[in-house]
C-alpha cells in the first residue's frame, strides 16, 4: 500500500498508520535485513522510532515522566532523525522524511529556528502539505515556545494563502481550540463563545470545506471532525450540525481526544447529540 501512494500524494497517515502500530520495530528490523538496499523500509523505520519514542514517554506531563522514560525517548527520536536524515539524502523530493523529522524536532527541543527550518524544507516539495502546516502551528503554539499571537497569524496567513476549498482552513480552528486549552475550565468557554471567535470559525468554514473547490480527498474527514469540535465549543450549533451530517458518522482521534483521551468516538457523540442530530 505505501509502495503504491507516491510522495505526491502525500502518503503520511499510512506512514503513521505503521508508525502507531505496536511492535512493527520488530517486523521491520527483519526487512531492513531483507532488503539492505531499500529506502521506503527505511522511512518506515524512522516513523515507527518516532510513535515507539511517545511509547516510552507516554502523553503525561513533564513533571510526570521519569528520567529514564525521558532518556529511552530522547533515544529513539534520535535513531529516527539517522533514518529520516538517511532517507531525505537518498531522495530529495520526499515529503515525508522532513515532515517526520518536524516532529522529532519538537521532541528533542531543537529550537525554533530550526524548526522552521524543517517546516520550509517540507513545504517547499508540497506546498500545501496539511500535516506539515499542523506541526508548524503547534511549533508556534504558546506550549512551545511561541504565542497565541503567533499561531493564529500562521494559521490565518497559511489558511487564506491557500486557494479555495483547502484543507488547510482547518489550522484557523485548530489555533482557536488551543487556546480554548490552555484556559482553566469557565474562562475556556468564555474564549470560544466570544463573536469574534465564532465570525473566524465561519469565515475559514466557507474558505475550505464550504467552498465549492472543496474536495474530499486526503484528510478532508479529520477536517470536518475539527471544524464540528470548534463549533461545537462555540455553541453555534447550526454550523455544528452541518459539520457532523458531512462527517457521516466518521471520527477521528483527533481532534476530539482533546475531550476524552480513552474513548475519542464518546466524545464526538455527545457533541453530536447536544447539537440535535
Amino acid at each position: 500500500m505505501l509502495e503504491a501512494r507516491p510522495e505526491s500524494e502525500d502518503r503520511t497517515e499510512l506512514l503513521w498508520a505503521v508508525g502507531e502500530t505496536a511492535g512493527a520495530e520488530r517486523w521491520l528490523a527483519e526487512v531492513l535485513e531483507a532488503e539492505p538496499d531499500a529506502t521506503l523500509p527505511r522511512l518506515v523505520a524512522g516513523i515507527r522510532h518516532i510513535g515507539w519514542g511517545w511509547e516510552a514517554r507516554t502523553g503525561a506531563r513533564a513533571k510526570d515522566v521519569s528520567r529514564g522514560q525521558f532518556e529511552v525517548f530522547h533515544a529513539r527520536l534520535r535513531t529516527a532523525e539517522q533514518w529520516l536524515y538517511e532517507v531525505a539524502e537518498r531522495e530529495p523530493q520526499w515529503t515525508s522524511p522532513w515532515y517526520g523529522l518536524q516532529v522529532t524536532g519538537r521532541g528533542l527541543q531543537v529550537g525554533q529556528t530550526t524548526a522552521r527550518r524543517r517546516y520550509e524544507a517540507t513545504v517547499r516539495r508540497d506546498r500545501h502539505h496539511l500535516g506539515a502546516h499542523q506541526q508548524q502551528l503547534q511549533q508556534v503554539c504558546d506550549k512551545w515556545g511561541g504565542s497565541h499571537e503567533e499561531m493564529h497569524a500562521f494559521a490565518r496567513t497559511s489558511a487564506y494563502g491557500a486557494p479555495g476549498g483547502t484543507l488547510l482552513g482547518q489550522l484557523v480552528a485548530i489555533a482557536h481550540i488551543e487556546e480554548w486549552l490552555s484556559l482553566d475550565t469557565g474562562p475556556d468557554a468564555v474564549y470560544m463563545r466570544r463573536p469574534e471567535v465564532k465570525a473566524s470559525l465561519r469565515e475559514a468554514a466557507d474558505h475550505s470545506f464550504r467552498h465549492p473547490d472543496f474536495v474530499r480527498r486526503g484528510a478532508w474527514i479529520q477536517v470536518l471532525n475539527t471544524f464540528a469540535m470548534a463549533f461545537s465549543l462555540a455553541g453555534d450549533r447550526d454550523a455544528a450540525r452541518e459539520c457532523f451530517h458531512a462527517t457521516e458518522g466518521r471520527v477521528t482521534k483527533f481532534p476530539w481526544y482533546y475531550l476524552d483521551g480513552s474513548d475519542p468516538a464518546a466524545a464526538y457523540r455527545e457533541q453530536r447529540s447536544s447539537t440535535g442530530r
